[in-house]
């Protein structure tokens, strides 16, 4: 039987990025701060993680590029002296802190107006998505059937194919699944069986994608074939190559991908 695979978001920040400001390095403005809070360049340098001689050379880059001097040091002492920043150095922090204010502002901006935009918002989801699975193709929930023990989940694929997938009737509960709602298939690649017969009869799986031959890479022990289907999503088969050879298969013919309805990993896509 099929798990079934719940994706939660932990947090709706699909824009991020770094501050930066031409000729700053962001280790030069996190060492000024850690000496403004500790005025020791050896307590500034452990908490950035450098070495004490790295730290110095920071603080000499700077001193020597800015305008004014930016730290100011006094030798001697087990601890190398005391070291503060001149008021040019607080200036320059204090400018950045600012900054960086408006950048989170700025950022915060853009992905409120991303969550309103409910198209935009399920694209990033799909994008997102990260599983060990090889193939992984999304849907829409058309019809749950419930029986005793387990559910059956048929789900429309882009180019209009059906993808039933069983799942537990506890599955079912905690997913909360529904007709309507966006879902995920995941299908391991040796789960897929090719052929070229076009007799449905004659196989026992409940799930039969036509679908044409994209491409096919193989070794002397295993073939991966990739097929497109007509939605233009592609799945990846393992199969051996004997197969490949016993089917002449290659690029454009049209084949059927099946598997049965327990292989997929059904996952729905949790409002934020």
């Amino acid at each position: 039987m099929a798990d079934s695979l719940n994706h939660n978001n932990v947090s709706t920040a699909w824009v991020d990025g770094e501050l930066r400001l031409v000729g700053l390095d962001s280790r030069m403005i996190g060492l000024l701060r850690a000496i403004d809070q500790s005025g020791s360049i050896n307590q500034a340098a452990k908490q950035m993680g450098l070495s004490y001689k790295g730290a110095w050379q920071i603080i000499e880059r700077a001193n020597n590029g800015a305008p004014k001097t930016l730290v100011s040091t006094a030798t001697g002492g087990s601890k190398g002296g005391g070291t503060c920043l001149t008021e040019a150095g607080r200036s320059l922090l204090a400018l950045f802190t600012r900054l960086e204010q408006q950048h989170r502002q700025f950022l915060d901006q853009l992905n409120r107006s991303l969550a309103d935009d409910p198209d935009t918002v399920l694209l990033l989801q799909r994008l997102v998505v990260k599983t060990s699975a090889r193939n992984q193709i999304f849907g829409c929930i058309t019809a749950i059937q419930a029986g005793a023990v387990n559910a059956e989940v048929s789900v429309k694929l882009k180019g209009g194919e059906q993808v039933i997938t069983s799942v537990t009737l506890t599955s079912l509960n905690d997913l909360g699944l529904q007709v309507g709602a966006d879902a995920v298939l995941l299908v391991n690649s040796a789960d897929i069986t090719l052929t070229v017969d076009s007799d449905p009869h004659r196989f026992t799986a409940r799930n039969r994608l036509s679908c044409s031959v994209l491409r096919v890479q193989q070794d002397e022990v295993n073939a991966e074939v990739i097929v497109l289907l007509p939605g233009g999503e592609t799945l990846v088969a393992m199969v051996t190559p004997q197969s490949v050879q016993s089917l002449a298969l290659m690029p454009g013919m049209p084949v059927w991908a099946m598997f049965k309805s327990n292989a997929p990993v059904l996952g729905v896509m949790s409002p934020l």
